[in-house]
């Protein structure tokens, strides 16, 4: 691998991709037959009975259905220090730790050398079609990633979210070099143990290299959003950085100090172009290809809890590109994104074949629900238009793992199915007959902000809560709101509102209606709320890279709770159904 990914060719990557889905079943059976050879000792394997089996139909009439918490023990036991082959046939070295933004924890998930060749494999993938619509020449990237520290488990394996596991391997700069990638801040800086140092240097760092800067990108969009705003605050400190070529006093760590000082040298005439265009800039508007002239898109994951920040994305970048990355979970990949040039809000993902052996659960027209007697369908059986739940085997021990996301077969690449992310199956909020998703929150807080839009200010971010105990029965909704401004009452009044006539379930128009689910309650929080709670996530271990930010609080994240319920400043009550 590390010789491959030193030559990549991006029209032998396509050639090969295409040769590749055109025989997707074969391709499939093959991927499943090296995953249950390879791990055939494995313990959870021999309990099933397979009996050294490896074709699909006896796979899936042996093995299980399963969540996390079915193979949650068997995780733990690898962690604590079982060395024997429990879910693979070779021990598992590395534990990865999922975002933890919706449970309230992190999930322990296996990862191995062979879950890295399918991250680069798709990296490599999406980068050839990348540079096949926009090609790029000799320069750097502005990437605003940012690594946790790495743990030890109580057995002594390396532990780490997702995303630092993937940024400390060996294998990931490299192939960031291989894909003209590199990313312009030092590693200092991207390891270092501050995030808002972090940020601040990534800033600078841009503008030092902002004539070499080719596309600006990070895993996630909210991460760009926050990177972006961030700049609003400190640009003029940035500008005196590079006039003096004297860093500012904000930066403490001595290694990221140490590093930031070799690369700044004082620079007046650029410090004075930089102050020159921020200056000249109407509320922002077009900032990216500002700072950067030769910037050509912005890339990150921006499909999901994602979505909500396009159009503050869109802002910042003004005609450039957005670019929405691939689609893949903590637990492993499924799809690269070959189409580019579709909008975020189109973004399909082709499956990628090889890299995990895939199923998918048939769901109703609601996908909230799925058929009792529904069986999963394999790759190639899939009907364009239907939904389905994603079931993964991965090349980590994971097997007929259900990830919970539902997606839509949008249509096919040769014989490899396109998918489009619909949802978290998971509800986000439901009282009685009532059953609303992320989607149809956000849908509900997009329509509902549109009142702000004409006062020209905007949500900032967003969460939710189904309120209902013996003090406020009915049980209603309740919006947690920041804003970037303080809009009339009058205005937050009619927002709130429009938020509840937003949600269209037909179970909650009629709970409402009967007064079975009360007004909905709309709570706008305090300036900086929504940051306490991704400094709460990181004093957890967690790292920016992987922040989500929860959509929806309960028992199970009571800090985040009392983090938005002791900032809240204003309260309001729908008349929607009065």
């Amino acid at each position: 691998m590390l010789e491959s990914m030193e030559m990549v060719d991006p029209s032998k990557v396509i050639e090969e991709f295409e040769a590749m889905t055109k025989d997707a079943e074969r391709i499939q059976r093959e991927t499943l037959k090296k995953i249950l050879e390879d791990n055939g000792s494995a313990e959870y394997l021999r309990d099933q009975g397979l009996d050294g089996r490896t074709d699909p139909e006896s796979f899936t009439a042996c093995v299980p259905l399963v969540t996390h918490k079915e193979l949650e023990s068997y995780i733990h036991r690898i962690a604590d220090g079982d060395s024997a082959p429990v879910l693979t046939g070779r021990p598992i070295t590395t534990i990865s730790l999922s975002s933890g933004t919706s449970q309230g924890k992190p999930k322990l998930l296996p990862f191995n050398d062979e879950l890295m060749d399918t991250t680069l494999q798709i990296y490599k993938t999406s980068f050839a079609f990348r540079s096949r619509e926009f090609p790029l020449g000799k320069g750097m990237a502005l990437q605003f990633i940012y690594s946790s520290k790495q743990g030890k488990t109580k057995g002594g394996l390396v532990s780490g979210t997702a995303t630092t596991n993937v940024f400390r391997n060996a294998l990931y700069k490299q192939a960031m070099r291989a894909l003209q990638s590199q990313c312009c801040s030092p590693d200092e800086v991207i390891f270092g143990t501050d995030f808002q140092q972090s940020l601040y240097c990534h800033l600078l760092c841009g503008l030092i290299f902002r004539e070499e800067i080719q596309f600006v990108c990070s895993t996630f969009a909210h991460s760009i959003v926050l990177a972006f705003r961030t700049f609003e605050e400190v640009w003029q400190e940035l500008c005196s950085d590079i006039r003096e070529g004297v860093l500012s006093s904000r930066v403490t760590t001595p290694s990221v100090r140490a590093a930031m000082l070799k690369l700044l040298k004082p620079d007046p005439e650029s410090a004075d172009l930089i102050y020159e265009k921020c200056v000249g800039l109407s509320n922002w508007y077009g900032l990216i290809p500002q700072l950067f002239p030769n910037v050509k898109y912005v890339y990150g994951i921006m499909t999901g809890s994602m979505e909500p920040y396009l159009k503050k994305m869109r802002h910042y970048a003004g005609d450039i590109p957005l670019l929405s990355a691939d689609y893949g979970s903590s637990e492993g990949w499924i799809g690269a994104n070959v189409n580019p040039k579709l909008p975020p809000e189109l973004a399909t993902f082709a499956v990628l074949p090889n890299i995990g052996y895939f199923e998918f659960i048939p769901l109703t027209e609601n996908p909230n629900h799925i058929y009792m007697d529904a069986k999963p369908l394999s790759l190639t059986q899939v009907k364009e238009g239907e939904e389905y739940e994603v079931v993964l085997t991965s090349v980590a021990g994971l097997y007929r793992y259900r990830l919970g996301d539902v997606v839509k077969v949008v249509g096919f690449h040769n014989s490899t199915p396109e998918l489009k992310f619909v949802c978290r199956r998971n509800l986000l909020l439901s009282i009685n007959i009532d059953k609303n998703t992320e989607k149809d929150l956000q849908v509900a807080v997009e329509e509902a902000a549109k009142l702000l839009a004409e006062e020209k200010l905007e949500v900032v971010d967003f969460s939710s809560l189904v309120e209902k105990d013996s003090s406020s029965e009915p049980g209603h909704y309740v919006i947690f709101w920041e804003i970037n401004g303080e809009p009339s009452e009058e205005v937050l009044a009619e927002c709130c509102s429009q938020l509840d006539k937003s949600f269209v379930d037909l179970g909650y128009v009629s709970s409402r209606k009967v007064k079975a689910i009360g007004p909905l309650e709309l709570r706008i929080v305090r300036r900086g709320t929504f940051q306490k709670i991704l400094d709460h996530y990181l004093e957890l271990g967690g790292a920016v890279s992987q922040f989500k930010t929860p959509r929806c609080v309960g028992p199970v994240n009571k800090v985040v709770l009392e983090i938005l319920c002791s900032n809240v400043a204003q309260t309001y009550f729908s008349t929607a159904y009065d």
